[in-house]
């Protein structure tokens, strides 16, 4: 309620002054139906940025038009996301179960990194699994192999939030 009434440029700039020092990436996917999620959900935990590797039309309805208070990059592909995270000296972290995955909740996420997600199914690509630092999965204790990657977005950003992962962000 406290931006409600405020101009899109205004509300921008404000949440700009309190950006996290975590970026959002998608990739790997084929359909569009989770991307507003993301975004939305990207939003509700203040990402620096969001940026979407190959193909980028999407349906903004999912987004709640939080898109207009973020920054959305694209990338054409895996090897120019790569390279801009370099040049930004960004770790990129892809959440994804595959083997060799280390628990999230375990797991203390750099204070500036990617949070790169995959869409359910395909998942994060080989090319960039190979290009992150570190692959984190979300532990499930149910029969279902993956989460919904709309889902999945939101409890990694929590997580990467979390006082017990950050003790630099204020309680």
């Amino acid at each position: 309620d406290h931006y409600r009434s405020w101009s899109v440029g205004a509300l921008g700039a404000d949440l700009d002054r309190h950006r996290h020092g975590f970026h959002v990436a998608i990739e790997n996917w084929e359909h569009d139906f989770n991307i507003g999620s993301v975004i939305r959900n990207s939003n509700a935990f203040l990402a620096s940025a969001v940026h979407i590797i190959g193909p980028h039309r999407w349906d903004r309805r999912g987004a709640m038009s939080t898109h207009r208070y973020l920054h959305l990059h694209h990338h054409v592909d895996v090897d120019a996301f790569v390279a801009w995270a370099a040049a930004a000296d960004l770790p990129i972290v892809a959440i994804d179960n595959v083997d060799g995955s280390v628990p999230i909740e375990t797991t203390v996420l750099p204070k500036q990194c990617v949070l790169l997600f995959g869409q359910e199914g395909p998942g994060v690509s080989d090319a960039a699994l190979a290009a992150a630092r570190a692959i984190c999965a979300i532990t499930q204790f149910g029969s279902t192999r993956s989460l919904n990657a709309g889902v999945a977005s939101g409890i990694a950003m929590y997580e990467w939030c979390r006082p017990v992962s950050h003790p630099h962000l204020p309680l």
